[in-house]
C-alpha cells in the first residue's frame, strides 16, 4: 500500500510539474516578440538612460550627504530639534 501512494504521489507531483512546463512554454514571449520588447525598453534610448544615469548619481549623492550628517534627515530639512 505505501508503494501504491509513493508511486501515485510521484505521478502526481510529475503531472504538476509537466502542467507547470505547459503553461510556460504557452505564455512566454517567442524569440521574435522578445527582441522587440527589448527594443521598445526606455534603456535602449541613449537620452533616456543618460537621465537615468543622472538621476542615480543624485540620489547617490543625497544618500552619502545623509549618512556623514548627524542631523535626521527623515524628519525634514534637519537643523533644529524641539
Amino acid at each position: 500500500m505505501s508503494a501504491m501512494r509513493t508511486l501515485l504521489s510521484s505521478s502526481a507531483l510529475l503531472a504538476a510539474m509537466g502542467l507547470g512546463y505547459g503553461m510556460w512554454s504557452i505564455i512566454s514571449p517567442g524569440e521574435e516578440r522578445r527582441k522587440e520588447m527589448l527594443k521598445n525598453l526606455p534603456e535602449s534610448n541613449p537620452v533616456r538612460m543618460e537621465e537615468t544615469r543622472r538621476r542615480n548619481a543624485l540620489v547617490m549623492q543625497a544618500l552619502k550627504e545623509a549618512a556623514e550628517t548627524n542631523d535626521n534627515v527623515a524628519r525634514g530639512l534637519g537643523g533644529s530639534r524641539k
